[in-house]
């Protein structure tokens, strides 16, 4: 049994705190882990310590920042096998996905090496008689991220690495669920050279998160998580003053046309569905077949190909699907897969009653499959967040795209065909902020932007890429004239 600290001014700092969090292990349901829950004053501590030591850090040459930046990734590829542990042993799922967790994050902190160049900012010569103005792109100071427990690595490094990378100094809180992949990361980037107080990492629940978004000395906020706390986050904070970035939830589409590979479509959805046991805000969990003909036999393929998944725990390297995070998730999971049955859906394959021997109390669900799903039914209105993929068919493009329209949600979403007409007409007519053509997990490399439309985002900046220096810094820009012996008299209409 292990007791996670804050890591605060560059130290590990044990909590004082007498209210506590359980850590467990999906797989079997034991306890592994404490986590004390951050004292108001424990948090004020970090913010005021990131405070004192952002402006000597915020005036170092990106060049200098960068230098430690690369010594971080360095450090990262070579212990990813031990990050992806931490992940695995904490959220549940399996090595060789952690690993690709791990690996989309870190494609953040390669980006964030470069950032001399996005900083570089923009010069204009002879804007009128021997005036020069030039833009600058400056740190906001302190800034805080909080962050989920679905990807425990990948979305922490959506945020601290540009952050840091621009200047500023960071707050995470990550979810006490699994916070030791981020901890592990904070070690490694101590190691890296990183100054004490630049990067902070406090536990706690919604009472630190309410601290961070109160706090007047925090800049931003980033914030993944469900749609109704995104929009708390982001209405407490901006009400607070601060610049916001809050993603939510998502209930994500994909379009089979007539014409598309069922093949490839069947074991996109399987991937795209089931990964990570469903607990994925790019999952795809609904599938819209275009026609009679395309459901049956995109079902008739699906049905056995769910039937044959192979679930256990993480440590076990032939599983493909593990546990998901909370018993009180695994029970939210199963009802709704008895709200879809009472509903009338048709419940091809059940996911209810799997058991593992020798992990009988593991938070298990195996892969469910529900056809003939309609649009009033809480398995299609609602963010399952597990191994549930329902189909929805209908008889066009037309009302599939009708379909997707009319979800609140809009984070991904995807069309598998053939035909080009199709594919471009889906990615200029759909209301969605990332598509997939033939790609069914959509999620941008770390050099364009992630973020999402309608009630999976608020805020108006993307996370990580070019929005990230957006959004972590402020533009300032100067504009300049020197004494060149021309005398002028005052001049009152507006400058030209």
């Amino acid at each position: 049994m292990y007791e996670i600290k804050n890591a605060i001014n560059g130290k590990l700092v044990s909590s004082n705190s007498d209210r506590k969090s359980q850590i467990f292990n999906p797989a079997t349901g034991e306890q592994i882990g404490i986590l004390p829950l951050s004292t108001d004053d424990e948090i004020n501590a970090a913010v005021a310590n990131a405070k004192a030591a952002q402006p000597a850090w915020g005036n170092l040459p990106p060049a200098k920042r960068a230098r430690i930046m690369f010594k971080f990734l360095q450090l990262l590829n070579d212990n990813i096998d031990e990050l992806a542990r931490h992940i695995s042993n904490e959220h549940g799922k399996t090595h060789e996905d952690a690993l690709g967790e791990c690996a989309r994050g870190i494609e953040v902190v390669e980006f964030a090496c470069g950032i001399p160049q996005m900083l570089k900012g923009e010069f204009s010569r002879n804007v009128g008689p021997a005036i020069d103005t030039f833009a600058d792109r400056q740190p906001l100071g302190v800034v805080a991220g909080i962050t989920p427990f679905n990807f425990p690595s990948m979305v922490p490094m959506w945020m601290y690495p540009m952050a840091i990378a621009c200047g500023n100094a960071f707050i995470l809180k990550p979810s006490e669920r699994d916070p030791s992949a981020s901890m592990f990361c904070f070690e490694l980037f101590k190691q890296a050279g990183l100054p004490d107080g630049i990067f902070n990492i406090v536990h706690g629940d919604k009472s630190a998160v309410d601290c961070l978004l109160d706090h007047p000395d925090i800049k931003a906020i980033s914030f993944v998580g469900s749609t109704p706390i995104a929009q708390y986050v982001y209405e407490r904070g901006t009400k607070a003053g601060k610049r916001v970035q809050a993603l939510g939830g998502a209930k994500n589409h994909m379009i089979i046309m007539p014409d598309a590979d069922l093949d490839a479509a069947a074991n996109a959805l399987m991937g795209a569905g089931f990964g990570s046991a469903g607990e994925r805000c790019m999952a795809i969990s609904v599938a819209v077949p275009v026609g009679e003909e395309t459901a049956n036999k995109l079902v008739a393929k699906l049905k056995p190909m769910v039937e044959a998944l192979k679930i256990g725990p993480a440590n076990d390297e032939t599983t493909e699907m593990g546990p998901l995070i909370t018993k009180m998730h695994q029970e939210k999971v199963l009802n709704y897969i008895d709200q879809g049955e009472k509903a009338g859906a048709e419940l091809v394959v059940d996911g209810r009653g799997f058991a593992l021997q020798g992990y009988e109390n593991g938070y298990f669900v195996g892969g469910t499959l529900f056809d003939n799903v309609k649009e009033d039914m809480s398995i299609y209105r609602d963010e399952i967040f597990g191994p549930v993929l329902s189909v929805v068919r209908k008889n066009s493009f037309e009302d599939a795209l009708d379909l997707i329209h009319g979800h609140e949600y809009a984070n991904g979403t995807a069309i598998f065909t053939r035909d080009g007409d199709a594919a471009r007409a889906f990615a200029d007519r759909v209301e969605v902020g990332m598509v997939g053509i033939n790609v069914p997990i959509p999620v941008p490399v770390a050099y364009h932007s992630f973020g999402g439309w309608k009630s999976s985002s608020f805020g108006g900046h993307g996370i990580y890429g070019p929005e990230a220096v957006h959004f972590y810094t402020r533009l300032k820009t100067i504009t300049t004239r020197w004494p060149t012996g021309v005398k002028e008299g005052a001049v009152f209409t507006f400058p030209s």
